[in-house]
């Protein structure tokens, strides 16, 4: 019961921080504080067993800078970037195609979202024996023909890691989709309408009424693209586990902290990560986000 001697303001404040408090609390507890724990911990040089932690300073941002053999899986990230993209541009077209009076686009969008909803490690095992020595992509080639294409696609170190994306696209084109699809069937039919009786055609509707439409949602996009392709973990731990070059940053963080018993390391290296993040959630922010 509240206090009947305090103002309206006062209540209603009152009322506010009981509702959030609860949440709040959560989100410090399981959010903020671990947080902060992992830059405490990046600064130690802490194997996971020892009571104490040793500060050590910056020596673990150090050594990450100096050995390329840490960073290197970072560079990984680029394969996985540009099929983000190219996954991003084939969402969008086949957005607008179910957006359209295609006829079965129901069917066709259930189609497309379906390997989404696939256990993850269930659909890296099947792009396991995909792409092995005589598997059912080689067999694909040679009744089509195209028995110079094959190769031996998870063992050659410079296709090793496009046949990872081309399985990282596959899973997650019907994400995006779905995400397009949504917010194109916000934009009002009448300003298209009106584009046609203008005389415009599907290309100019595309660049003037539906890209100025959809600007926030690409934005979301691209970083939701970009920080995945920073943790990309299950296609590459399954399939290939990291070898012939195939290892990522994440991969290599938990084989630093739980492999190599350095935790103090593995923590700069998790924070490097978020940092990266944060930077291009406020580059995002700026470019995309709405000034008007």
């Amino acid at each position: 019961m509240f206090n009947l001697n305090l103002s309206l303001k006062q209540q209603q404040r009152l009322i506010v921080f009981a509702f959030l408090a609860i949440p709040l609390g959560l989100l410090f507890t399981f959010s903020y504080y671990p947080a902060s724990q992992l830059f405490y911990m990046s600064v130690t040089d802490w194997d996971g067993y020892a009571p104490a932690k040793n500060l050590v300073g910056l020596d673990n941002y150090q050594y990450l800078v100096e050995d390329p053999d840490i960073l290197g899986p970072m560079l990984n990230t680029f394969y996985y970037f540009v099929g983000a993209v190219v996954q991003l541009v084939l969402s969008l077209w086949f957005a607008v195609l179910v957006n359209s009076k295609l006829a079965g686009r129901n069917l066709f969008k259930t189609l497309l979202f379906i390997p989404f909803v696939l256990n993850a490690v269930a659909a890296s095992m099947v792009f396991q024996i995909f792409y092995q020595v005589d598997g059912a992509f080689d067999n694909f080639l040679s009744s089509v023909g195209l028995e110079a294409l094959i190769m031996p696609w998870l063992m050659d170190s410079d296709v090793v890691n496009w046949s990872l994306v081309a399985a990282s696209v596959w899973r997650y084109l019907g994400f995006n989709l779905i995400l397009f699809f949504g917010v194109l069937q916000s934009i009002p039919q009448d300003q298209y309408e009106a584009a046609r009786i203008e005389g415009a055609g599907e290309w100019a509707q595309f660049r003037y009424i539906t890209l100025p439409s959809i600007k926030m949602i690409i934005g979301l996009q691209v970083l939701l693209a970009f920080v995945g392709s920073l943790s990309v973990f299950e296609i590459p731990m399954i399939i290939t586990k990291g070898a012939n070059g195939t290892k990522t940053f994440v991969m290599a963080t938990l084989e630093t902290a739980f492999s190599f018993n350095d935790f103090g390391l593995a923590s700069a290296m998790a924070v490097l990560l978020l940092l990266i993040v944060v930077f291009f959630m406020i580059l995002q922010k700026v470019l995309f986000g709405d000034k008007g």
